[in-house]
């Protein structure tokens, strides 16, 4: 019926959200032993086992760390991202959660997450709480992705750094905690073909590690 205002699924809004995070999300990053391997790892290799990293390559990995923002917004929450500019080194255009290495200076994985994020799109640590993490993150390139999800309150403004970030926006969270919509997609790399999670939005190509996480986002807190 026209004029009829849709109510958002309740199992979407930030409250739930935030419910289920707590309840399920470690409150402390995950330490597997060595002897574990791969074992506590999430990453690449899961969708491409030959990518599988040996206990000297998994030695070797360099911490980083993400923030995985969700908006706490009236209504249903959303997921906020970054599509990273065409001049940088590495993943350039790219879909991505703002983060980076891990520094000296960085007392914890969290300390890094909002470090970078207040540096790459302005927003300020005390607009973003905590909730937990989700397992690290191995990637072909040779880091340990640790996740910290976070309970985002609106109301700051949106500063992108240009050198890094070409745009900043928002996707559903009904979109991408639904299943149906984690497509495998698969492309030639070095001669061989590896497969990883696309989630097409619009006109943005959410694939690879930040499409690894969100999986992981919903294995971890909406999966029954």
């Amino acid at each position: 019926m026209s004029g009829v205002a849709v109510k958002p699924n309740p199992v979407f809004t930030g409250a739930e959200f935030v419910m289920r995070a707590r309840a399920r999300l470690s409150p402390l990053p995950f330490e597997a032993p060595p002897s574990q391997g791969v074992a506590g790892l999430r990453g690449d290799h899961i969708m491409n086992p030959m990518s599988t990293p040996s206990p000297r390559r998994l030695a070797q990995l360099r911490s980083a760390a993400v923030l995985v923002p969700v908006m706490v917004r009236e209504g249903e929450a959303t997921l906020l991202l970054t599509q990273r500019t065409e001049e940088l080194p590495a993943h350039a255009g790219q879909v991505a959660f703002p983060g980076g290495k891990v520094e000296e200076e960085d007392e914890t994985p969290l300390h890094a997450a909002l470090r970078e994020a207040q540096e790459e799109i302005g927003l300020p640590p005390d607009h973003a709480e905590p909730l937990g993490y989700l397992r690290p993150y191995h990637t072909t390139s040779g880091f340990k992705v640790i996740p910290v999800v976070a309970a985002v309150t609106p109301g700051f403004d949106i500063v992108p750094d240009e050198s890094e970030v070409a745009a900043v926006f928002e996707v559903p969270l009904s979109f991408l905690m639904n299943p149906a919509n984690h497509q495998r997609h698969s492309r030639i790399w070095r001669g061989m073909r590896r497969f990883f999670f696309a989630m097409p939005y619009e006109n943005r190509y959410i694939w690879g590690i930040t499409a690894g996480i969100i999986r992981e986002l919903y294995d971890e807190v909406y999966r029954a």
